[in-house]
């Protein structure tokens, strides 16, 4: 293997099956019609009309809507209130919106606009609210599909050399996700990895401010790398740290670090090492399970690098 070895997924892995099958819900559930920030028939801009919300996270509520100048569906992310307080965030989420908006491939969710909603805190202030209007995916979140059990080891393969396929497009365009996890993958009906959420991570890690003030973890601890967990710098090969943990997690339907607390967690990924997925679920080949230890190896120096 050379000095610098690639993540061992791509054209040469042998062929994978079929999609993800037919348990598809036909799309993201719909949780409600209301949120802070925004509702149903609120129109955006005076072009973005939202409809019924289809998702709520920590950072973010994403509604169904329509683009009335040019007839389309859409997705639109309404950042929570908490987030949009620091005029230093509200400059880094639109410049990161703006570059992740450059950035057109198959296996990414489009960004189609960003911008600001005049809104209204809890005291009655006023406060601008920042949302971005993204393409709308027919589908399901990898982390409610894993949820379900162990994949397949060739579905496995499938899905993380599509994300593996993004992570290079974003890397070569000088954009680290730095917060690559299950809940932002989305698979289409026919099987197509969609990997989404691009730039809003660095708006969020950058400002430690809006950070304090919320309490907000960036990313999901569980597909931390080491150096994120240590607070150190990031690039590429904390992308590839995340899709390792991920692979692990679609092999044997468990994270390979887990704990009651974030800290427990961040702990582990800095200093304790992995189960072999193989002792887990025994499908599992030993390639594989070389693949996976490379990619979550502790010295981001000692891991894939690209």
């Amino acid at each position: 293997m050379s000095e610098t070895p690639t993540f061992p997924l791509s054209a040469d892995t042998p062929p994978a099956g079929s999609g993800v099958g037919g348990s598809s819900s036909g799309g993201t559930r719909a949780v409600g019609n209301s949120a802070a920030g925004g509702g149903s028939g609120r129109v955006l801009a005076g072009r973005y009309e939202l409809a019924s919300l289809i998702g709520r996270g920590g950072m973010a509520d994403v509604y169904l809507g329509t683009d009335r100048r040019l007839g389309r569906r859409v997705a639109i992310k309404l950042l929570k209130p908490a987030l949009a307080t620091d005029p230093k965030f509200r400059l880094l989420f639109r410049e990161e919106a703006q570059k992740a908006a450059r950035m057109a491939h198959p296996t990414i969710v489009r960004v189609f606009d960003a911008g600001e909603e005049s809104s209204v805190d809890d005291g009655g202030g006023a406060l601008a609210l920042p949302y971005i209007v993204m393409e709308y995916v027919d589908g399901r979140l990898l982390k409610d599909i894993v949820a379900e059990g162990p994949l397949d080891p060739t579905e496995a393969v499938r899905i993380i050399a599509q994300v593996l396929t993004a992570l290079e497009y974003s890397h070569r365009a000088l954009l680290v996700h730095r917060d690559v996890k299950p809940g932002n993958i989305m698979i289409t009906q026919n099987g197509q990895v969609k990997v989404m959420d691009f730039g809003i991570a660095r708006a969020v890690s950058d400002n430690s401010a809006t950070v304090a003030e919320t309490g907000a973890v960036l990313g999901t601890v569980r597909y931390f790398s080491p150096e994120q967990a240590r607070g150190e710098t990031v690039d590429a090969r904390t992308d590839l740290y995340s899709t390792g943990v991920i692979l692990f997690e679609l092999l044997t339907g468990r994270a390979p670090f887990r704990g009651e607390r974030a800290a427990a967690v961040a702990y582990q990924h800095i200093s304790e090492p992995p189960a072999t997925p193989s002792t887990i679920n025994p499908r599992v080949s030993p390639y594989l399970d070389s693949v996976v230890l490379h990619a979550l190896n502790k010295n981001k120096f000692d891991r894939y690098q690209s």
